[in-house]
């Protein structure tokens, strides 16, 4: 018999700094991530899967997602819609000092999907921090986004970021899909696709281009 997964939805950190603010995702576009989003939650609504809303908070004197400002505010696409657990976080990783792991145990959830911001961010901190905490993991790469780099390391356009990120995570990490991917397992019941890092790697090195 098929295993059927107790699934929950963790929106991460989808504020205003975020959507046109003083960090404004850039790939894929923030209209589209967010209206995915959106997606994402009503489709849990509708399956009876249960919906976290993680909301990142920093120090009044920070530059983005400051105590008390707008652009720390939670956007209206999330703000909006019903959720069963909140929590407020100030690192990366959403399991970090905040509880959501005892909240998951404790109701027996094996299977965590992520959306919100930043792929290559909070999104990813917390992919494996489930994963290695035992969790399934799916990411809706449609539901995320990036933003560009630049620093002494090199630099990155948010594209360029946000593809790498999401080719990593389904290597090894995350079930990356997109939201109507997302939905219509939902509806059927089937697994994700999942892949590993032997795979992915052959297939780099040997498939030849059509």
């Amino acid at each position: 018999m098929e295993h059927s997964p107790r699934r929950v939805l963790i929106v991460i950190d989808v504020q205003n700094d975020y959507v046109g603010g003083n960090l404004p995702i850039e790939y894929p576009p923030v209209e589209l991530s967010l209206a995915n989003i959106g997606r994402a939650m009503d489709a849990a609504g509708a399956a009876a899967v249960p919906v976290v809303v993680v909301h990142h908070v920093l120090p009044k004197a920070a530059p983005v997602l400051a105590k008390g400002s707008p652009g720390a505010e939670l956007h209206g696409t999330v703000a909006a819609r019903s959720r069963d657990h909140y929590v407020l976080k100030s690192q990366a990783g959403a399991l970090s000092g905040t509880g959501l792991e005892e909240w998951l145990r404790a109701r027996q959830v094996d299977t965590v999907t992520i959306v919100g911001y930043m792929t290559h961010n909070c999104d990813f901190s917390t992919v494996v921090q489930a994963l290695h905490a035992g969790f399934a993991v799916e990411v809706l790469s449609d539901a995320t986004g990036a933003l560009p780099y630049a620093n002494r390391a090199g630099s990155a356009t948010a594209e360029e970021i946000h593809r790498i990120v999401t080719v990593v995570m389904q290597s090894n990490f995350a079930a990356v899909m997109s939201t109507a991917e997302w939905i219509d397992i939902l509806h059927t019941g089937r697994p994700p696709e999942r892949d590993t890092i032997y795979a992915s790697n052959q297939r780099a090195r040997f498939s030849t281009a059509d």
